[in-house]
């Protein structure tokens, strides 16, 4: 499993890809030069009970604390990844 990330001045997205399927999707919206918030997160239903979810927030993560900025996150997946893991409360806005 590849997590490929898009991103652009106002939005992007965390894929997860399974050779040519996507397997997850997370979506995220830049709220200012210090803060994304991530917005949606879907994984495909045949690879339900894989952590991909997780994964995709733990790569919004990693980006975070590259880039020196905070995450707000609204989609109630992450927010629940964030409540459950201590360990990422450093980049929660």
């Amino acid at each position: 499993m590849e997590i490929v990330q898009h991103n652009d001045v106002k939005k992007g997205t965390f894929l997860a890809k399974d050779g040519d399927k996507t397997a997850g999707e997370m979506s995220y919206t830049w709220a200012g030069p210090d803060k994304f918030i991530i917005d949606h997160t879907e994984v495909d239903e045949a690879y339900g009970g894989k952590g991909i979810g997780k994964q995709l927030v733990m790569k919004a993560v990693e980006f975070a604390r590259e880039q020196n900025v905070k995450i707000m996150p609204l989609c109630p997946f992450a927010r629940k990844v964030f409540s459950v893991t201590p360990e990422i409360q450093d980049v929660q806005f």
